[in-house]
């Protein structure tokens, strides 16, 4: 029944995505070009599971709804919970949730609970202000301007004229997702020093998924010999 509780939570946040998903600007899909020009995405492209150049359009509802149920239920988010899981279970923090077993499950609840809420908020309030969740590769540039790309873009986010601009609704999304999980987290981490500490591994953790990103694609072929 606990279990039931804590997972419902996020439901309103999913409902409200859902519905706003729906809801489509009348000029939401539509691109300055003279700025677009002037203010181009770096690179040419976004890690997505097909080739085509989404640097030149608009995300479009369908896309917000896909980076959030990637960035949600895809491996990286799975694997992130299950190491963010394990080292908790292991250094028994918080004491409360127990070992190995029923331990590692409600800390990996946890973390999907903040997650999904998160990004909820940040896919929701970016589609009205029509922010750019995705991360842009820049795979021409010389390491260091790729390691400053990974930095950059866990703050700023592009807007739908191809301008740069800070991403509010990532900062609501991580920041806002952590407070309000102190109503569910344990009560040694439901305080204003916990909700601090996890919105600073949230960007902590959106750095090192760009980071992924921008380089996994030049290692893979390395690691498997593709």
């Amino acid at each position: 029944m606990k279990q039931w509780t804590v997972s419902s939570r996020g439901l309103p946040l999913l409902v409200m995505f859902a519905f706003l998903l729906g809801a489509r600007p009348g000029n939401a899909q539509t691109r300055d070009s003279g700025l677009a020009a002037d203010h181009p995405r770096p690179g040419s492209e976004v890690i997505l599971d097909h080739e085509s150049d989404e640097s030149t359009k608009d995300i479009t509802n369908g896309q917000r709804l896909e980076w959030f149920v990637e960035n949600t239920f895809g491996p990286r988010s799975l694997v992130a919970g299950a190491v963010s899981a394990g080292l908790g279970t292991d250094l028994d923090n918080p004491r409360r949730y127990g070992g190995i077993g029923q331990g590692f499950g409600r800390r990996y609840e946890m973390h999907l609970a903040d997650t999904s809420t998160g990004n909820a908020m940040e896919a929701t309030l970016g589609a009205i202000w029509r922010e750019d969740p995705r991360y842009y590769r820049v795979p021409t540039e010389s390491f260091g301007r790729r390691v400053r790309n990974v930095i950059r873009m866990t703050f700023v986010a592009y807007r739908s004229d191809g301008n740069p601009a800070p991403a509010y609704a990532r900062y609501i999304g991580i920041a806002g997702s952590n407070f309000l999980a102190n109503s569910w987290e344990a009560n040694s981490e439901a305080n204003l020093h916990g909700a601090a500490l996890r919105t600073l591994t949230g960007f902590l953790g959106r750095m090192g998924s760009n980071a992924f990103q921008e380089f996994w694609p030049n290692v893979k072929p390395r690691l498997f010999h593709f």
